[in-house]
């Protein structure tokens, strides 16, 4: 194999190493945070953090055991018995177990000099499974988990270390998700088009820039209103529930697991923008960023007129100005990307965050995500062909 195609296989394992050992370091920063606070007599505090951690955990280990049980018998060969797979998700080690998975099959293919089309198709296949779990821990764990440590921050006043550590982690870890991200939807791209490092960059730049403002605005309120936050994320998550219930999606194997994935896309658009539908997406890419711009304008106007109640060690009078200018600028840059930068296979309307294009009959052979190839219908835009897409009732997996 020629040295490029071998360098892009190694860099894929290099980022699938880096995301794992990303996640580890998160999940340590949040015990290490939540020790303290248990030390220190804040067990409110803590129990929130241990709370968040627990339950994305949870709903993390049940999408990865849902996609497991529906994926066709022998696809993922050799594998550890079914029972030994459950013990592993109850235990709340199923996402670990498939990015050791993942890392192991990366491995093999790199190491191949003539990989089989099959090997690098079931590569891609637990690459894209790994990246949508690593995307919905961001926004059920890791972003709740930066929102509530901004608010501790803001109501005590001063920021400890090991606080610092977990805003740096948080960050991190949010940045390498989105960008992890981006780069498995390239995979379910039929040119195989590289994006570029400048459409990487961009991409994870507007969606920082337009995500802070948003969690300050909910840490500022949850600093202020520590009991009614709850009321106002159980609010607007039926309000974003029942919208994504409108939009028909069809993400999971059943009806019934199809309600957690809509629970989680509704968490997710709480926080930033996700496309789950087929169609003209700027409408309601649109309608959710007034929708959530005139929830945070609500938010930060209550912290207005009550500033007086946060301690004065923090300065707050910078907040406002420093994140409009970041909404401006996330704004800015994601008018840019979709202009200029955003990638457009040939022969293809609106399409799903996360779909494919025009694939042979041989291709057809090949492990295919169908999870991933639905949600990447909507994020790359003019690029359908009904026929060489999964259609509803086919089996993920070998076509």
């Amino acid at each position: 194999m020629p040295w490029s195609p071998r360098a892009a296989l190694l860099w894929d394992v290099v980022l699938g190493f880096g995301g794992t050992a990303a996640f580890l370091i998160d999940l340590g920063a949040d015990l290490w945070a939540a020790g303290q606070y248990v030390v220190s007599g804040r067990y409110l505090w803590a129990a929130l953090v241990l709370a968040l951690l627990g339950l994305a955990s949870v709903a993390l280990q049940l999408f990865s055991w849902l996609w497991l049980r529906a994926d066709p018998a022998g696809l993922h060969a050799p594998q550890p018995p079914g029972r030994c797979l459950a013990l592993l998700h109850l235990l709340q080690l199923g996402y670990l177990y498939r990015c050791v998975q993942g890392l192991q099959q990366g491995l093999l293919v790199w190491r191949q000099e003539a990989p089989s089309e099959f090997d690098l198709a079931y590569a891609d296949f637990l690459t894209l499974d790994i990246s949508m779990l690593r995307l919905f821990e961001t926004f059920l764990e890791t972003t709740p988990q930066l929102t509530l440590l901004l608010a501790i921050v803001l109501q005590s006043g001063r920021a400890e270390s090991y606080q610092w550590v977990g805003i740096c982690t948080s960050f991190v870890g949010i940045s390498w998700a989105l960008l992890d991200y981006h780069r498995a939807l390239r995979t379910c791209l039929p040119s195989k088009s590289l994006l570029g490092l400048g459409s990487s960059v961009v991409y994870f730049l507007w969606n920082l820039l337009l995500l802070w403002p948003r969690v300050l605005a909910v840490a500022l309120f949850s600093a202020l209103f520590p009991h009614y936050v709850a009321l106002h994320f159980l609010g607007l998550w039926l309000v974003l529930l029942f919208w994504v219930w409108l939009q028909g999606t069809d993400f999971m194997p059943d009806s019934c697991s199809e309600w957690l994935y809509r629970a989680t896309v509704a968490t997710i658009l709480y926080f930033s923008w996700f496309n789950v539908a087929e169609g003209r997406t700027r409408g309601r890419a649109t309608i959710h960023m007034v929708f959530l711009l005139s929830d945070s304008v609500l938010l930060v106007v209550t912290w207005v007129t009550h500033i007086a109640w946060l301690p004065g060690g923090i300065p707050l009078q910078m907040l406002l100005p420093v994140s409009g200018i970041c909404f401006l600028l996330g704004l800015a840059l994601r008018l840019v990307y979709y202009r200029w930068l955003h990638p457009r296979c040939r022969r293809e309307p609106d399409r799903v965050d996360g779909a494919c294009g025009l694939r042979s009959l041989e291709w057809r052979r090949l492990p295919q995500n169908r999870r991933m190839a639905q949600l990447a219908q909507s994020f790359f835009p003019r690029v359908r062909d009904e026929a060489a897409l999964p259609q509803k009732g086919e089996a993920n997996g070998v076509l």
